[in-house]
This record gives structure tokens, C-alpha cells and sequence, in this order.
């Protein structure tokens, strides 16, 4: 008994054709064929255009060299020995005639906006200088190709010509000095993660000169939990010796108020490319779903006073993966120098030697202030903002300062309180005692810019009774934002607001 086993076969085959120097015909010379022609040269073609009448665009690269114009109509002979064919003129009958004299030339031929009579498809291309990435529909839609090649486009770093033209060089490198096998392409692949400069102290490049060694197994990895304190400090005491050159940066990553949209280029590049995200709780998934799925993602947050994880152990963490010659993200919630204890990690790193990045990203502060509309300074009404914490904000320093400045100084700022808390009562009662008028404005913002933003405004004196919100919050009070915030107060109250 004979089995017929059926297989969808893909009729497609997306391939990357080597063009320079072949020939190509183009039959006509209109809108339709200056747009492939100028997707063709780029290939290095030798085009050849056969139209009566063609474009002044046409013409102009016609007398620059750039490609031959033939005045007169088609004839099928004039496909004899090109190796691609392209027919765009504005006659069905004429487009036909080119792709039948193709067919039986055996030369491939594409007859534009007409898919029956096509052997291939312009695909919409996405290009980092030798990175390309093209989307085709099979002539489907090309709408929708080109709406995913703006979307792919928009993702992608600029820098990645520059870096796959480096890691190139570097590849074969690798391949010249070390033999073949699995070390060698596991450590292709460790490569094609991580950032690639021109320098010789590239960590990079040491990497991939240094002699090739067995990857660890897991049971080689040390691993810790939540009991296993004592073990770290006698580790960390061995952190303490002199730094190794190649070791990796690691990199203080702002991953801004939660909204991907709202990542910084290179914030976005370190997350696809990272060995190592050790996250803090706020960042959502999102975002960590923008690394790579080879990256190790860890959560290291400490949140609402619940400490699964200690700062000992996220720096020892920082310090042993970049040891270990793998690329280290600490993504932060929004800014990791605005309270983000930056400092202490700052400070283990450099003690430890180990080379750090800082890269900046949008605070909550800010993304608050957008979400409500307003601006936290004002020429009327603040030329200062004052940053705190809802523990910083109560019974503080500043607070103690405050107490002994006139009312205008008291006034003439904007206040933004990080993890205000659920309950503001002591808060309000704490300001009203500085001399702080029961009238100022007050706006709790929770989830901004994520799905589910909230913006509940009030006043001083009715802050401490203000229905809590969800989590992350802040508090920004100040009269810059009084007109702003009675206006979410009456629409909140049901009362239409109009502009103006």
C-alpha cells in the first residue's frame, strides 16, 4: 500500500538577488516605471528603457549615464539577453506581450500591478545599510507593506548599518582564528547580541579573540535565592580585586513612565540586544517583551516596602554577569537618576571596577505633567519645581526649611511627590502647617501614560480625603496647574468644560 503524504508547498521563495552589472529591461517610462527604476539602481543594474515618451526624471538620469533610453515602442526582441524584465507601461496589451516574450526567453519578468502576469514582486524594504529586511505580500496588498515597513522601520535602530558592517568584519575574524564547531558558533551567536566598535579594547573584540572555552552548564552557574545572604559576602569580597579589561558595560537603563512608544532609540536598542535585563517591578511586560528571547530577564523590584531581593544582591548580579563578559541592562522605571537609588549602584560598580552607562529616560514627573496637560513651571505662577518622595515630602528637611520662608516662596514652586502613599492626610495636614493656602492645587496621577491612566484633582484642604488610586501615583500640587486641574475637577463632577 503506497502513502501519499500532501505538503503545502510555499510558492514563494524569498531570496536576495546578487544584480550588479547584469541587465535589466524596463518597458515604459511613466509615474509607474520611475518608481522601480529607482529601486533598480540601486542594485548596480544596467537598465535599459524602452518607452516613445519618458519622464523628464527618466530623461535627466538618461543624460547623466545612469541608464539607456530607447525612444520608440517594445518589440519582443529587445528582451534578448537581460536577466530580469520589468513591464509598467500604461497598456495591459503591451505589459502582456513583455511577460509572454520573458517567459519564453526563461527570463524573469515582473508586470506591474498585475499578478498573474508576474514572476516575482518588489517587496517594501526596510535597509540599515547592508541590513535589509523586505515584506511582500505576494501582491495581495502593498498598502499593507508598506504600512509594516513603516512600523518595522520606526523600531529599528539607525546605528545598525555601522554595527552589522563592524560585527562582519569581526565575524570573519573569528572565523580565521578559531576552528569549527559548536564553541565557535555559540560564540557567533554571544556576538551577534552585543555592541561592536572599531577600538581594540572592545570588549566585543577581546571577546572574540580570546581563546575558546567549553559553554558552563547550568550546574555551573551559582545560583542564590532569598536564603542564601551569608553566601554573598564572602562573593562580593572577591569582587573587590583588580578589574578584568574586557569586562562588559553595564548599563543604567530609563525605561520611562511604562509606554513603549515613550522608550529612548538607545534604551530600545539595549533591550533587544542585552544578555542580561535585570528589571525593576514597575516595568511592564511590554517592554521586556522587546528583549531578546535569549536574554535573561530577571525582576529584581522592591516594592511597597516588599523586599524579595536585596540591593547587595542586584549589584552582585550587575557586577558577576559583566565579569562574565555578558551585556547587563538595569532597567529602571522611568528615570534611574531621579529616585531610582542609582547612587548605591553607581557606587558598587565603580568600586568593583566594572565601566557603567547611564542612559536617561522620561521620569514620571513629566509624564504626569503631560498626561494632565500642563506645564510645572510658569512665568505667573512657578519658577521652581521641588522633587520628593512621599516619605521625603512628610517631616523632611526641605520641609523644615519651608517652614521659616515668607508665603510667596512657599507658593512660587511646583511639587511633585514620587509614592505619595494612599493616604495623604498627614501630607495635606503637614503643607497646611507650612502656611500652604487650602485652596492649592493639588492633582494625583496614577498609571501614566499606561493603559488605565487615572487623574483625580482637588485641593490642599481636600487632598486627605481624596479617593485612593491605583499604583504608581504621584502628587503634583502647585498653582501652575490650577487651571488645568479645576477643569479635570468639573469634568470629573459631570460639568462640560469648552476651551477658551
Amino acid at each position: 500500500m503506497a502513502w501519499v503524504i500532501e505538503e503545502k508547498v510555499m510558492s514563494m521563495l524569498p531570496i536576495f538577488l546578487k544584480l550588479d552589472g547584469r541587465r535589466c529591461l524596463v518597458a515604459g517610462a511613466g509615474s509607474v516605471a520611475l518608481d522601480k527604476i529607482g529601486s533598480l539602481l540601486k542594485t548596480g543594474l544596467k537598465l535599459r528603457v524602452i518607452a516613445p515618451n519618458a519622464r523628464p526624471e527618466i530623461q535627466q538620469l538618461a543624460a547623466e549615464g545612469k541608464l539607456e533610453w530607447i525612444q520608440r515602442a517594445f518589440e519582443p526582441a529587445d528582451l534578448d539577453g537581460n536577466f530580469l524584465a520589468i513591464a509598467a507601461t500604461d497598456a495591459p496589451e503591451a505589459n502582456a506581450l513583455v511577460y509572454r516574450g520573458s517567459v519564453e526567453r526563461g527570463i524573469l519578468c515582473n508586470s506591474v500591478d498585475d499578478i498573474p502576469n508576474c514572476d516575482f514582486y518588489f517587496g517594501s524594504i526596510v535597509s540599515r545599510g547592508d541590513l535589509q529586511i523586505a515584506i511582500s505580500t505576494a501582491g495581495q496588498s502593498p498598502a499593507v507593506a508598506q504600512h509594516l515597513r513603516r512600523e518595522i522601520d520606526e523600531q529599528l535602530p539607525q546605528d545598525l548599518g555601522p554595527w552589522l558592517e563592524n560585527l562582519g568584519k569581526l565575524r570573519r575574524e573569528v572565523l580565521e582564528l578559531h576552528p569549527g564547531g559548536e564553541a565557535r558558533k555559540s560564540l557567533l551567536h554571544q556576538l551577534a547580541q552585543r555592541q561592536v566598535c572599531e577600538s581594540e579594547s572592545c570588549p566585543s573584540r577581546q571577546l572574540a579573540h580570546a581563546p575558546l572555552e567549553p559553554k558552563l552548564t547550568d550546574e555551573d552557574d551559582i545560583a542564590f535565592c532569598d536564603e542564601s545572604h551569608d553566601l554573598l559576602e564572602p562573593l562580593l569580597r572577591n569582587l573587590e580585586g583588580d578589574a578584568d579589561s574586557s569586562l562588559e558595560t553595564v548599563h543604567l537603563v530609563g525605561a520611562g513612565p511604562g509606554d513603549p512608544d515613550l522608550l529612548t532609540v538607545k534604551a530600545l536598542r539595549l533591550i533587544q540586544t542585552a544578555d542580561v535585563i535585570l528589571h525593576d517591578d514597575l516595568v511592564p511586560q511590554t517592554i521586556l517583551d522587546l528583549a531578546s528571547p535569549s536574554a535573561e530577564v530577571l525582576n529584581v523590584g522592591k516594592r511597597c516596602g516588599s523586599k524579595t531581593i536585596t540591593q547587595t544582591e542586584i549589584n552582585f548580579l550587575m557586577i558577576e554577569n559583566a565579569r562574565g563578559n555578558r551585556s547587563v541592562v538595569r532597567l529602571k522605571s522611568g528615570d534611574p537618576l531621579i529616585f531610582g537609588r542609582a547612587a548605591e549602584e553607581i557606587a558598587a560598580l565603580t568600586e568593583a571596577g566594572v565601566p557603567f552607562q547611564i542612559v536617561p529616560g522620561i521620569t514620571a514627573a513629566f509624564a504626569a505633567a503631560a498626561a494632565i496637560g500642563c506645564s510645572l513651571t510658569s512665568r505667573d505662577a512657578a519658577s521652581n519645581v521641588i522633587f520628593s518622595t512621599g516619605h521625603h515630602a512628610q517631616s523632611g528637611r526641605q520641609d523644615k526649611q519651608d517652614r521659616q520662608s515668607p508665603l510667596h516662596e512657599l507658593e512660587d514652586a511646583t511639587r511633585v511627590v514620587y509614592m505619595p502613599g494612599r493616604d495623604l492626610h498627614l501630607l495635606a495636614q503637614e503643607w497646611l502647617e507650612q502656611g500652604l493656602p487650602p485652596d492649592f492645587p493639588c492633582a494625583v496621577v496614577s498609571r501614566a501614560a499606561q493603559p488605565g491612566q487615572q487623574i483625580r484633582s482637588t485641593t490642599l484642604a481636600a487632598l486627605g480625603d481624596a479617593e485612593p488610586t491605583l499604583a504608581p501615583s504621584l502628587l503634583i500640587a502647585g498653582w501652575a496647574i490650577r487651571e488645568i486641574a479645576a477643569a479635570h475637577q468639573l469634568a470629573a463632577n459631570g460639568v462640560p468644560v469648552t476651551a477658551g
